[in-house]
């Protein structure tokens, strides 16, 4: 539908923003009345008639400029603008400007006339029906109308700036497009007629008794800001009359007595095409006039961000070089918006470099599939639970295909921040338990915010069970950023172990701890995230040196002074809390090199530091920089030590009360590590949580649980 109707829209839009500009310019000049409520007609009429030789019509128009049509004591005819208390002429009628007129005309006809009237009719009705649709949308995602106005999950940029634009315009959308449909109908006489003829008896027109104009109570009762237009008598006989309209009614009015000859009140159709004709306009608001060029500008990045958004989609579709009936790996993909698409494209170009017989597809498209061995499944989550668009029909269709025997992989992408986190994923994970004829190959595997470092976890627990080694191009599914040169000033490291400080003093770019660098050992590779400490304005980071390990073997030999190309990425949603009773910090290794920082910078809020290290040695490398002082209570583990073997989550099992009535006096975790740490830590809340009839949910919505694990 949008497609279809694009090029009509950017033209309305782009047309809709420049007579945006004619009300905003109109109401800058110093013609309005601003006091027409304390005007009436009468005392305008009067003054008119005395200072002109005759009077033929005065009207206000929506900017609140009163124009009146006179002839002058010279015997000149004249229209101009007045003011209503003096009748003085304070300006000649504005002309339309040409650059107004020519967008008037391609805006309402594009120059077609009749056939371009009924082409931007349309084209308004369709946006209005994409507006309505977009709504729907919003609110599938968001879980309902009292989620509405809740967090938007950021998958990717054009998907949330698509989403808060359409919260905060939302509104003037649909009031622009139904009155577009609305004056569309007016102009193809669709609308009910106006029939305002009126009826006077006169043969019982009274001549008596005379009356001056500032005796005639309708006028004397009638406020200028309640008066559209008033024509005055050709003649001074007594059938001629003043014909008085209003914003609901339309009056005649004896000349000589005052009395009320006819009243007309309009239809309602008529005052809903008044009104329709203001908020479509901005006529007489320089506020509406503005909220209306918002909403244009933002119309077009519409078109703009839903094609980007498109194109990801398309972007991520790839050609199969083998057949559904001759792979033995089957990989079906369920995205709402291209990102988890991307995973799937990666997946199989790894898979197919390892010359497997791999074939990928929509969910929606699961059919039978003779030679399948193994079945992965790789789906996201839509707003509260729901399936993504391309996967509607998923867990219908495994119910009726009989397979062959086959072993299954589900890995659920999805974000912390939703209730019914992977929600999806856990009922395709159940759907394919059900069947006879499936074995799990790998657990259900739950990837946060489309963490690239996850998955290749879960990559790795593939590569032993199916026997492969994949190689993952992360160019698929992130871009590269641009770099910049960073100078090593030290580098610390203990005997026997792998883990390694930098420090990098000549860093002038703005960043916090928490924050992310990517590094590039070479220009073939994709960068690598290590999360960075802010301390005394240096950037310090902690690496742990992996035997096959590219960029950790390239930074373990760096030599001070030698530089890296890198790029700071910016990473709000793990940065230290503004407003919290307490932080808890949980840590493993080198993830502690964020709360290094964080710990340094806080002088105020109390901390808990719970620390997973390997040995006691390796506590030597940051005896210097942990500021044990700073903290409340530290907990030191070891999962090395003889005597001491335990892993941190086994002292969080010990002190979860505690934890757990933190959180509910508004403290804040914060989990840097591995990914098993991770989901073991959560599964201690979460336990802990369930018997308090509470949610960890609830509390990552709070923004009272963050994490950065890898």
């Amino acid at each position: 539908m949008a497609i279809s109707s694009f090029l009509f829209i950017t033209l309305a839009s782009i047309t809709g923003i420049i007579l945006a500009f004619e009300p905003i310019t109109n109401q800058l000049k110093p013609y309005a009345i601003s006091d027409l409520s304390d005007i009436s007609v009468s005392e305008m009429v009067m003054v008119l008639q005395m200072e002109y030789e005759e009077v033929i019509a005065v009207e206000r128009n929506n900017e609140n400029f009163i124009i009146a049509s006179v002839i002058t004591k010279e015997g000149e005819s004249q229209t101009f603008y007045i003011h209503p208390k003096t009748g003085n002429k304070i300006g000649e009628v504005i002309e339309k400007e040409a650059v107004f007129k020519f967008a008037t005309s391609l805006h309402r006809s594009l120059f077609l006339k009749s056939t371009g009237r009924f082409i931007v009719g349309l084209v308004s009705f369709l946006l209005f029906l994409i507006t309505i649709s977009g709504l729907f949308l919003i609110l599938k995602r968001q879980g309902g109308f009292k989620k509405f106005f809740s967090k938007i999950s950021k998958e990717n940029f054009y998907q949330f700036s698509h989403v808060a634009f359409g919260r905060i315009f939302l509104i003037p959308l649909l009031i622009i497009t139904f009155t577009g449909v609305y004056l569309s109908l007016e102009k193809f006489n669709l609308l009910p007629k106006h029939k305002t003829k009126q009826v006077i008896d006169f043969d019982g027109v009274n001549s008596a008794p005379k009356k001056t104009i500032t005796e005639f109570e309708i006028f004397n009762n009638t406020k200028l800001s309640e008066f559209k237009k008033i024509e005055f008598p050709f003649s001074s006989d007594v059938e001629d009359y003043f014909l008085l309209e209003l914003k609901n009614k339309e009056i005649t009015v004896n000349q000589i007595t005052g009395e009320i000859l006819s009243e007309i009140h309009y239809p309602f159709s008529k005052l809903i095409l008044h009104y329709s004709l203001l908020l479509h306009t901005g006529q007489g608001s320089i506020f509406w006039s503005v909220v209306l060029l918002l909403a244009s500008i933002v119309t077009l990045y519409f078109i703009y961000s839903g094609f980007a958004m498109t194109f990801e989609r398309i972007k991520g579709k790839i050609k199969n070089r083998y057949n559904k009936d001759e792979s033995e790996i089957i990989l079906l993909v369920g995205s709402e918006n291209g990102s988890t698409r991307s995973y799937g494209k990666m997946l199989y170009k790894a898979l197919y470099n390892e010359g497997k017989r791999v074939f990928i597809t929509d969910l929606n498209k699961y059919t039978s599939y003779e030679k399948m061995k193994y079945l992965i499944v790789l789906t996201a989550t839509y707003g509260e639970g729901d399936s993504p668009a391309n996967g509607s029909n998923f867990l219908e269709l495994i119910k009726e295909k009989n397979d062959r025997q086959f072993q299954f992989s589900v890995v659920a992408f999805g974000s912390l921040s939703y209730p019914k986190f992977c929600q999806f994923g856990i009922d395709v994970q159940s759907a394919l338990e059900q069947k006879e004829n499936a074995a799990e190959l790998l657990p259900l595997y739950k990837i946060n915010n489309k963490s690239f470092e996850a998955f290749s976890e879960w990559t790795k627990e593939l590569n032993n069970r199916i026997s492969v080694n994949l190689k993952l191009d992360k160019r698929i599914v992130s871009k590269q950023q641009k770099s910049f040169k960073l100078k090593l000033s030290s580098k610390f490291k203990i005997t026997n172990d792998d883990t390694f400080l930098l420090t990098f003093d000549d860093c002038h770019k703005n960043f916090t701890s928490g924050d992310l660098l990517g590094v590039y050992a070479n220009k073939q590779t994709h960068e690598r995230l290590y999360s960075i400490a802010k301390i005394d304005n240096s950037l310090l980071l902690s690496v742990r040196k992996h035997e096959l390990g590219l960029c950790s073997n390239y930074l373990y030999n760096l030599q001070q002074g030698e530089s890296i190309k890198a790029f700071i990425k910016r990473n709000s949603s793990f940065h230290f809390p503004k407003k919290a009773s307490k932080v808890i910090m949980i840590a493993t290794g080198t993830g502690i090199a964020p709360f290094l920082g964080m710990i340094s910078e806080q002088r105020t809020t109390s901390i808990d530091l719970y620390f997973g290290l390997r040995t006691k040695k390796s506590l030597e490398l940051y005896k210097d920089i942990l500021r044990e002082d700073l903290l409340d209570s530290l907990y030191l583990v070891y999962s090395r030590e003889k005597n001491e073997k335990r892993y941190v989550q086994d002292v969080i099992k010990t002190q979860i009360d505690a934890i757990i009535s933190d959180l509910e006096n508004d403290a804040v975790i914060m989990i840097c590590g591995s990914i098993t740490m991770q989901n073991e830590v959560f599964s201690i809340l979460e336990e802990a949580l369930s018997k308090r009839n509470q949610a960890l949910s609830f509390y990552e919505k709070r923004k009272q649980i963050l994490v950065d694990c890898y």
